[in-house]
């Protein structure tokens, strides 16, 4: 018998499903509401990116056979951006298949038809998975250690002074290692009063964080996605 209590454990974890069939993904979004999880839909690839340039997933279930970008190649440019687990649904249950969805950096992988407790089964030890790896609470950029815990910058071990804005810029951007962040939702998480108060804000701080503000190595802009940072976690915080 499941605990009573453990959808409270997942009320924060916010999964993505995309899938271009009507009935899967309500059938689906429903149950994983009923399990705790807070669940957003797209049907198709390019809904899934107008969704994820604003908000933040801790995991994806992606259709294979969707018409144009295919789970397979969703997966794929996403996993050269960004470390978000991912489950493959496919009506294929091939070999070749699996293979090939992990090998392109899916985590998992579920044969239509199947028990929605299975996926649930599946999801939630891919999220155990993920909860024992060390988080990071220092990234490192250049000569520059940004602590998350304290919001303190420094190089070289000194401190540098951020304003209010910069902080929570930093901030945001930090959490999203290198996944670009819409000017959208970037003014919503810093309370900006527009877009181009993001953009001021991303000017001002490239002038303390870049040799060349012209040409950034750090704070990066991508194009028609937002801006992203380019960092690792600071490994003797790890350690």
């Amino acid at each position: 018998m499941e605990n009573s209590t453990e959808p409270e454990i997942y009320q924060d974890t916010h999964l993505l499903i995309v899938d271009d069939d009507d009935r899967i993904r309500d059938l689906l979004k429903r149950y994983l509401l009923r399990n705790g999880f807070r669940v957003s839909t797209a049907a198709n690839a390019l809904e899934a990116r107008r969704i994820m340039e604003g908000l933040t997933f801790d995991l994806l279930v992606l259709d294979v056979m969707m018409p144009g970008e295919n789970g397979f190649e969703l997966t794929q440019a996403l996993r050269q951006i960004d470390n978000v687990p991912i489950i493959l649904l496919t009506a294929r249950g091939d070999a070749s298949d699996r293979i090939k969805g992990l090998s392109l950096g899916a985590d998992d992988y579920l044969s239509k038809p199947f028990e929605p407790e299975e996926l649930i089964l599946r999801i939630k030890s891919i999220l155990k998975r993920q909860a024992t790896r060390p988080r990071a609470h220092k990234i490192k950029f250049g000569d520059w250690v940004f602590d998350l815990d304290r919001n303190i910058l420094s190089k070289n071990g000194e401190p540098v002074h951020l304003t209010t804005g910069e902080t929570a810029l930093l901030t945001t951007l930090s959490r999203r290692i290198g996944t670009p962040v819409s000017r959208d939702a970037l003014a919503q998480q810093i309370n900006a009063k527009s877009e181009r108060a993001v953009d001021v804000q991303i000017t001002r701080l490239r002038r303390k964080l870049e040799t060349d503000h012209g040409q950034p190595d750090f704070l990066i802009t991508v194009r028609n996605r937002g801006y992203c940072l380019q960092a690792e976690p600071y490994e003797s915080d790890l350690s």
